[in-house]
């Protein structure tokens, strides 16, 4: 797929939904045959028409049916086909995560699931239709590859790789409309390996989804401020990076996780898990949702109660900081 810095703006302004389904997954399916794609009543909202249109043949509206679309996307697979299957994260992880642990898990049939509106995206929407317990869920089943693109250029590039590679795999979109733009330019994407954004001494930030960009606006602040912070994309929750997170821990004094996500079970407790088996390891600091809800309103309204903007971020980040070298 021609990537330039055109287009990247351009699908930026269709959220990471409408990059994939409008732009990747057409794309996609006319160099792969086996392509399916089903939906649970969201072809309109996540922008299918062009798909639908182009490949009557390999689209499928299962209705508001979500647990019943996984048995058909199973039963599709088990025929050969590589099947993608889309609704609200939240319906995924919670209302059909049998069925996902039954098939995708444990049966690992080839089945892509993409999890739209992760994070607090439908924000007015309220708790359900938000999903902060997701990655949790979701890394906890065996099997599953889990990703979590941080901007649109890599939402495609995260469907491109799961169409290309056979097993079960689990996408989180959290970006919408005018998705902040992360990468400018063209990149590589390897699944499993944090990618360095920002170079800095002091602290490491490590982030995933929308809060990569949150984090690089809370790095250049920080600058400001004298606390030099290195940046990291972790696009990968399952497997995660053991070879580079290694290299984080040995060259840095504390280091900061920070996800539209509760703070139990997501990327953060993943980093953590791992650092527990090194027998010298920096301070880790958790940022997120500490285990909580929060009042429904805006997207930016619900980051504000719950520490995720870019300024509390960096105020958190120079407090944790500030205590660590008085210590």
């Amino acid at each position: 797929m021609k990537v330039t810095p055109v287009n990247i703006r351009a699908w930026s302004k269709l959220g990471q939904r409408g990059a994939v389904f409008a732009i990747a997954m057409p794309e996609i399916a006319s160099g792969q045959e086996n392509i399916k794609l089903l939906t649970a009543d969201l072809a309109l909202l996540s922008g299918m028409d062009r798909f639908r249109n182009a490949y009557p043949e390999k689209f499928l509206n299962i209705g508001i049916a979500e647990q019943n679309m996984i048995g058909i996307a199973a039963g599709l697979a088990m025929e050969g086909d590589c099947v993608f299957a889309t609704t609200y994260a939240s319906f995924i992880a919670v209302r059909s995560l049998e069925h996902v642990r039954q098939h995708l898990s444990h049966l690992q049939c080839n089945i892509k699931l993409i999890g739209s509106s992760a994070g607090v995206v439908a924000a007015k929407s309220g708790v359900s239709h938000w999903a902060t317990e997701d990655m949790a869920f979701m890394r906890a089943l065996p099997n599953l590859t889990v990703l979590s693109p941080c901007d649109c250029l890599e939402a495609v590039k995260a469907a491109e790789y799961a169409a290309a590679v056979q097993g079960p795999v689990y996408i989180r979109l959290s970006g919408g409309l005018n998705c902040p733009v992360v990468y400018k330019e063209d990149y590589e994407f390897v699944m499993g390996r944090l990618v360095p954004l920002r170079e800095g001494r002091m602290v490491a930030v490590i982030a995933t989804g929308l809060m990569v960009s949150e984090a690089l606006k809370a790095a250049d602040l920080l600058e400001e401020e004298g606390i030099s912070v290195s940046v990291f994309n972790m696009h990968t929750i399952k497997p995660i990076d053991k070879e580079g997170l290694a290299e984080i821990f040995e060259n840095y004094s504390m280091v900061v996780t920070v996800e539209e996500h509760n703070v139990i079970g997501g990327m953060g407790s993943a980093v953590a898990e791992y650092k527990a088996g090194f027998e010298k390891s920096p301070k880790q600091v958790l940022i997120g949702f500490e285990d909580c809800f929060a009042k429904a309103g805006s997207q930016r309204y619900i980051w504000e109660q719950r520490g995720l903007t870019a300024g509390q971020i960096a105020g958190k980040i120079k407090e944790e900081w500030s205590m660590m070298k008085h210590d």
